[in-house]
């Protein structure tokens, strides 16, 4: 099962969902107020065969550090 990117639109809080491909674009719930957030393009991190980092983002979905115990 995928891990989708979601903003509620209420408190603007990110967070990630896992579900099954079939509900990707059905609206979720925010676990921080209860209310309908919406999937959001998310951002990646892959490196290419020279080991060259390929496409954007960072180590975590809602910041650039490379470190997500750096984040919250």
């Amino acid at each position: 099962m995928p891990i989708y990117e979601y903003r509620c639109m209420d408190c603007r809080k990110k967070f990630d969902l896992l579900r099954p491909m079939s509900q990707s674009t059905e609206p979720a719930e925010c676990p921080t107020c209860k209310g309908q957030a919406r999937r959001i393009a998310s951002t990646f991190m892959a490196k290419g065969s020279g080991g060259q980092s390929i496409g954007g983002g960072g180590g975590c979905s809602s910041c650039s550090s490379s470190s997500c115990g750096s984040c919250h």
